[in-house]
């Protein structure tokens, strides 16, 4: 899908590493599967071009199925138009869209079931680009495969073949969380030092300038205290450890949250208006979300979907408002004009909201949604939930 800012997004989250994370372990977003950790499902819905829901066919599906032979995931994350999960083992499934070789096997072949990365073990974090994918391994070495036409790989070259199978980033050591979205990606550094490389036509690196590409790791400026990022198709949003947000890039249907809309990127962080206590975050396509430590959700920017939870279809907001008939929620996920929340309360469920046309919402509908409903996901406890373009995955 192309915006305005950034060519392709991909809206998704992940449980501790990404975007969504439970009340009060959003500092633990590199952490590794544990011993003794036990075996999860995967269930994805929607839209299910070139395979991307991992059951083995092509078919649409509007309610949640199974996601095929994953039953020990312990991260899930979601691409345009694939699929990845992370394993209990410190191994790597993925499927679906394979053009650029997000799928990490060698091949361009796209595949409608999981299959293995090549070549890599002990990974405790994934994070998945619009066609590109970061692993983190227990090491903190960051690798990087997929497509690199806007130097998001990190490799130091912009290239227009893609990079199938992955390799290392060089001169990244001891990360402690990864990021990826559209055509960039952001690492962590363990003293809390964020960079960024790769595509810069809305400003997301936060170097201060927009419209040039880096294919090199650079610090983001002016990033203290941050404890999570969301990298969204042409913003980005930071957790400070205090409660508050920054944000930086597009603002063009005020996804900034700043008090107003332009069409001039804002390369360097700055706070998002009326914000604090805030425990996680998440962004969309042209939206953001920011879960509150009450359990109450924000959000701002673009609502032609629905997406804001707001009762309306239609409109921008430019500064944070709150979502309707939801109280309780412990993580919060974005995709495409879509937005999704877990519950305190139910842990089995998923609530969503926006875009329905793909059956995304998976309400067993194309119905788009302008308050939140609730799905049955068949998962005893739905802990993390990953949105692509027109479908959406959870793991519990």
């Amino acid at each position: 899908m192309d915006t305005m800012f950034g060519r392709r997004l991909v809206g998704a989250v992940l449980l501790g590493s990404i975007l969504v994370a439970p009340l009060g372990v959003g500092d633990r977003v590199a952490a590794a599967p544990q011993a003794g950790f036990t075996p999860h499902p995967a269930v994805a819905w929607g839209s299910n071009a070139d395979g991307r829901l991992g059951d083995g066919t092509t078919q649409l599906r509007q309610t949640p199925v199974a996601v095929t032979d994953l039953l020990s995931v312990a991260r899930i994350d979601a691409g345009t138009g694939y699929g990845i999960a992370l394993l209990a083992n410190g191994a790597l499934r993925a499927w679906g869209d394979n053009e650029r070789g997000p799928l990490g096997d060698g091949t361009r072949t796209d595949h409608s079931t999981p299959g293995v990365v090549t070549g890599l073990d002990d990974v405790t974090a994934v994070a998945a680009g619009a066609v590109h994918v970061l692993a983190l391994r227990r090491d903190g070495s960051v690798w990087a495969w997929g497509d690199n036409s806007s130097g998001q790989l990190g490799l130091g070259v912009i290239d227009p073949e893609p990079q199938l199978t992955p390799v290392r980033v060089p001169g990244l050591a001891k990360v402690r969380a990864v990021f990826a979205r559209d055509s960039y990606s952001m690492a962590m550094l363990a003293d809390g030092t964020v960079l960024a490389w790769g595509n810069n036509s809305a400003g997301v690196l936060g170097n201060g300038t927009f419209g040039t590409d880096d294919p090199n790791p650079t610090p983001v400026r002016g990033l203290r205290g941050v404890r999570t990022i969301a990298a969204g198709s042409g913003h980005v949003l930071a957790l400070r450890r205090d409660g508050t947000v920054l944000s930086w890039g597009a603002n063009n249907f005020g996804q900034l949250g700043r008090g107003t809309v332009s069409q001039t990127p804002s390369p360097v962080p700055a706070p998002v208006e009326g914000l604090s206590g805030v425990a996680a975050i998440a962004t969309g396509l042209r939206h953001s979300l920011a879960l509150r430590k009450d359990g109450t959700v924000r959000s701002w920017g673009d609502n032609s979907a629905g997406e804001l939870g707001i009762g309306v279809f239609g409109g921008v907001r430019d500064r944070p408002v709150t979502v309707r008939r939801l109280a309780g929620a412990r993580a919060v996920a974005a995709g495409f004009d879509t937005s999704y929340a877990l519950s305190r309360s139910d842990d089995d469920v998923v609530h969503t909201w926006g875009r329905n046309d793909t059956g995304q919402l998976g309400d067993g509908s194309t119905t788009g949604r302008a308050l939140p409903v609730t799905i049955q996901t068949s998962l005893d406890a739905v802990s993390a939930v990953a949105a692509g373009n027109g479908f959406a995955l959870a793991a519990g």
